[in-house]
């Protein structure tokens, strides 16, 4: 028995691939499930009308699935490329923490027409300088970006919470360690009234399309995929590695700068240390189910918060551990690294 590499993969398979990989974690979870002693078609169903069944429960989950969008778009241009950013966590927090000293100290008073926009560039700019630096050095002295990337999450994390424990503290915030409010000018307007959705989602949206177009329509998305399919073969035809890797952090560190910026001015509106519930990492686990496929990416990124928001209500409602949730991403994404596997390559006698 031997792997063969498929010379050509169809459209049919491609599709079908996540599909199956999905429903074979869906299976494995029912096994779980019904171990825990509960119906196991009756907890999938609590897990839908959770995420679904209502107003409120519905414009969370889009809620949560806005900064998901936005990091898992982080990891697959960054993965595509073959640049393994996995400091996405770090970069959401100091792109989060750079919008709230911005416009706690230095935007305030402005026009939300301007300041909003200012911000989304403070960011966006914060997170690029953080994955620059490991890139420089993979670049200068070929260390591994994994290691620094993964490392310099807890350097930021550290960061953050010395100045909102420190100089960008709250006043009235009686003590808990918090940044101050940003601007009440910097905040998004609303998608719906009474919710926490915001226009944020629609600018995720957005920019997904805009990645997928500049991907697979551009001269630099041919580059950037060459770069990582075959880094010698780029060079020898010609493609600027150095620069393209270069502008490839710029997107990824920006785009996960971003979310932390969009999460504040969206919904939080200040910075704390439970900001994110693992934005930058869960970014990775969307980017590879949507096979790191830009549009891919908004439906992975949904996916991921019907589960973790679906596990809530069904928690409450059947007493099973929300931890369910976890497990079933966590398993969709193994099977659907099986079946990526199985889309490039198949068995031969």
């Amino acid at each position: 028995m031997r792997f063969e590499r498929r010379e050509h993969r169809s459209t049919a398979l491609v599709i079908a691939a996540p599909l199956i990989a999905v429903a074979g974690a869906f299976a494995i979870t029912g096994i779980l499930i019904a171990i825990a002693g509960a119906p196991v078609f009756e907890a999938y169903w609590r897990i839908l009308t959770g995420a679904f069944g209502s107003r409120l429960s519905a414009t969370e989950t889009l809620t949560r699935a806005t900064p998901l969008i936005l990091t898992g778009l982080a990891a697959a241009v960054a993965f595509r490329a073959r640049l393994w950013n996995i400091g996405g966590e770090g970069q959401f927090y100091l792109g989060a923490i750079a919008v709230a000293a911005a416009s706690a100290h230095i935007a305030r008073g402005l026009p939300s027409l301007v300041q909003i926009p200012l911000l989304f560039v403070v960011g966006a700019a914060a997170g690029m300088l953080l994955l620059l630096l490991p890139l420089w050095l993979r670049l200068r002295f070929s260390v591994d970006e994994v290691v620094t990337t993964l490392l310099l999450n807890f350097v930021a994390l550290l960061f953050v919470s010395m100045l909102i424990d420190g100089v960008l503290k709250d006043p009235a915030a009686f003590g808990w360690p918090q940044s101050e409010a940003v601007d009440a000018a910097a905040r998004l307007p609303k998608l719906l009234a009474r919710s926490r959705l915001h226009i944020g989602l629609g600018l995720a949206v957005a920019i997904a399309f805009i990645v997928y177009f500049v991907q697979s329509r551009t001269v630099f998305g041919l580059q950037s995929r060459a770069a990582g399919l075959n880094p010698s073969g780029a060079a020898f035809a010609g493609v600027p590695l150095a620069r393209t890797l270069v502008i490839v952090a710029m997107i990824s560190g920006g785009l996960a700068g971003l979310a932390g910026a969009i999460e504040v001015l969206g919904v939080k509106g200040y910075v704390t240390n439970d900001l994110s519930p693992g934005y930058g990492y869960s970014g990775i686990v969307v980017a590879m189910l949507a096979n790191l496929n830009p549009l891919g990416v908004v439906l992975a990124a949904l996916f991921t918060a019907v589960m973790f928001v679906g596990a809530d209500g069904m928690s409450r409602s059947m007493g099973i551990p929300t931890y369910i949730a976890d497990v079933t991403v966590a398993l969709s994404l193994l099977s659907m690294l099986i079946a990526v596997f199985f889309t490039q390559y198949r068995i031969r006698r």
